[in-house]
């Protein structure tokens, strides 16, 4: 899994892709700070409430390559024969980029040092931000690979995971129109928009962080399943 980690994580900056995301994220983190400090406002929450943006757009662009890529050179039957687990090519991939979504949100500890200097900071909020971000990442990033598992073409699988992505965004507004009570609670039990709220308030509730856990190794766990299924036909 090490070896997989290295090799895809040097591989983000040996392309554009790795640049141009951590380009989105950063200016989107810039942005923020920016019409905080015009402001005079101290609200390290408004930067992170554009970072789903950066969710829509970065990580799709993050993951697309991931798996589709070896699917389109014929390099992925050399790796699924490799000495190495199928579940530790899906983490080391899946890490890889996690690591590379880190790199991008150390810009929102810059962020919130330059808004401490202005007033009194607000530990609990940022800390609350900080963790929500990873999971809700670290979770479409999973979905991500899971997708990019599925296709050789490299936009197809950006396509696909914007959608992904964007339907988990739009689950709260689904739910407003569900005719059943059974269906707006179960819509509003897998929203991660309104999950990734709780965080952005401060709020470390075990059962969020447990339910972007499970997403994450549900779909690494479909990821693995898909790898399999290729590696004997």
């Amino acid at each position: 899994m090490t070896a997989i980690f290295k090799r895809e994580f040097s591989a983000y900056f040996k392309n554009p892709i790795g640049w141009v995301f951590l380009a989105i994220f950063w200016l989107f983190c810039g942005w923020g700070l920016f019409i905080l400090v015009s402001a005079g406002y101290n609200m390290i929450s408004y930067v992170f409430s554009n970072m789903i943006i950066v969710l829509l757009i970065g990580i799709p662009v993050l993951t697309m390559r991931l798996m589709s890529e070896e699917i389109r050179m014929k390099t992925d039957q050399a790796l699924l024969t490799a000495p190495v687990s199928l579940s530790g090519i899906v983490w080391g991939k899946f890490l890889a980029a996690l690591a590379l979504f880190g790199v991008g949100m150390a810009m929102t500890v810059v962020d919130f040092i330059i808004l401490s200097s202005f007033a009194s900071p607000q530990v609990s909020i940022f800390v609350g931000n900080l963790i929500g971000l990873a999971l809700m990442g670290g979770a479409f990033i999973a979905i991500g690979l899971f997708i990019s598992t599925m296709t050789q073409s490299q936009l197809a699988a950006a396509i696909l995971s914007f959608a992904v992505i964007l339907f988990f965004y739009m689950l709260d507004g689904f739910a407003s129109y569900a005719p059943w009570g059974w269906a707006v609670d179960l819509l509003t039990s897998i929203s991660f928009f309104s999950r990734y709220n709780e965080f952005t308030n401060g709020i470390l509730d075990y059962g969020n962080i447990i339910f972007f856990a499970s997403v994450i190794f549900i779909f690494n766990f479909l990821s693995v399943r898909v790898l399999e299924r290729r590696r004997w036909s």
